[in-house]
């Protein structure tokens, strides 16, 4: 696939447009002066993601101590609802 072809002259009047469809588009463009190429537009490196969020962190945490039992034991509880 041949990337597009633009003169500076052109670039320099429509920058933004011109790297706003190569990040869209994904399509080098080749920036050339009096035909010789001075400059290609690429677009960046997709960023790398993760497969799920949902996760992530699975291997870094420890529990420590009981997570069944309740906090509080039940006698502790009825005194808080009395106040």
């Amino acid at each position: 696939m041949k990337e597009e072809t633009i003169v500076i002259s052109k670039f320099k009047a429509t920058c933004l447009a011109v790297l706003n469809r190569v990040k869209q588009t994904g399509q080098p463009v080749l920036v050339t002066r009096r035909g010789e190429p001075i400059a290609i537009i690429e677009p960046p490196p997709q960023p790398e993601r993760c497969e799920s969020w949902l996760g992530m962190f699975r291997s870094r945490g420890t529990i420590t101590g009981d997570i069944i039992s309740p906090a509080l034991s039940s006698h502790e509880w009825e005194v808080l609802e009395q106040e």
